[in-house]
């Protein structure tokens, strides 16, 4: 069940005894906690049938006793048990769960982990529980997750901008929500989100940055290439090399796989790498900018500088060093 299914069924009215909510994406985990916390009881009911523990500092028995209690001048209570993965003997929890107080509405968050298949708690909560299981959110998927959390603001986003902000952050969903949220706070009353807003609001360069790096090393635009590194190295945090070489590495491993079609379109392309139809002109240049032998020949050199920006052979080179040699080789 996902955490939008479980937040619909909730504002409907239809509850569960148990919601077990684990796994590696917390942000899921965290929507579902939050709209149990300050939104299924009114504020009138909740001073009363509303308990919070915290798995650190609980213990198992005062967690059950608090959901064997029935609501006072309500039809439900809400128990909520945060941080479980460090609760201790969490598996004395399973004679409750396996037969709950319809009354009670017991949410668990089990972040970072999942509970062990194999053990008794796992099969009783897979029978009498609704159970939410996250998983990290892939890079592919986060411009198109971004795409509809803009939408859900009544708002739209240029293609370019979608790249910047999902570039510069990543697989942090939370950020990212704050930050689409302090966008449409701040564009008053435009409907479209511009590199220029990624640029005042957010503080990324709409000139130098991964995706402009990236751009010119496709164009093989030495020039460019080498300003950007420049930027960067006078910014170390506006792009460090951990985050540069990744991305480079996904971009040219991408353009790399268009010599696997039987011919190279734009709508084959498109589907084959996932990549917004805005881009896929740009990784076809690309393709034929370097050959078949060039990007095999980039993707072994992002490989080597890799292993180098992180010690292995190499003596101490800067960052900004690592990656004008890096650019040079590329583009040669």
């Amino acid at each position: 069940m996902s955490a939008e299914k479980i937040i619909a069924d909730w504002k409907k009215g239809n509850f569960k005894p148990i919601y077990w909510l684990e796994g590696d994406e917390p942000f899921f985990i965290d929507q579902v906690v939050y709209y149990a916390e300050h939104k299924i009881l009114p504020e009138a009911e909740a001073s009363f049938n509303l308990s919070i523990f915290y798995g650190k500092d609980a213990d198992w028995s005062s967690v059950v006793n608090a959901c064997m209690r029935y609501p006072m001048f309500a039809e439900k209570q809400v128990v909520i048990l945060k941080e479980a993965q460090q609760m201790r003997d969490i598996e004395k929890l399973e004679s409750y769960i396996d037969n709950p107080l319809a009354s009670t509405i017991f949410v668990v968050s089990y972040k970072e982990k999942k509970v062990d298949g194999r053990s008794k708690l796992a099969k009783t909560l897979k029978s009498k529980g609704e159970m939410l299981s996250t998983k990290k959110m892939y890079d592919s998927q986060l411009p198109e997750w971004v795409n509809q959390m803009v939408a859900s603001h009544q708002l739209t986003i240029a293609p370019k901008a979608l790249h910047l902000l999902v570039d510069h952050i990543g697989n942090d969903l939370s950020r990212l929500q704050n930050e689409v949220e302090k966008l449409a706070v701040n564009l008053a009353g435009r409907k479209n989100i511009t590199e220029d807003d990624i640029e005042k609001y957010i503080g990324v360069s709409k000139d130098f940055n991964v995706f402009e790096l990236q751009d010119a090393l496709g164009k093989r635009d030495l020039a460019k290439t080498i300003r950007i590194i420049h930027y960067f190295e006078a910014n170390p945090k506006a792009a460090p090399i951990q985050m540069i070489l990744p991305a480079l590495y996904n971009y040219f491993s991408k353009v790399f796989m268009l010599y696997s079609l039987p011919s190279i379109t734009e709508q084959s392309a498109a589907a084959a790498l996932g990549v917004n139809p805005f881009f896929v002109k740009e990784y076809i240049a690309t393709a034929r900018r370097y050959d078949y032998e060039g990007i095999e020949r980039v993707l072994l050199l992002l490989h080597q500088y890799n292993l180098r920006s992180i010690g292995v052979h190499d003596a101490g080179t800067s960052d900004a060093g690592l990656l004008k040699e890096l650019a040079v080789k590329m583009i040669a």
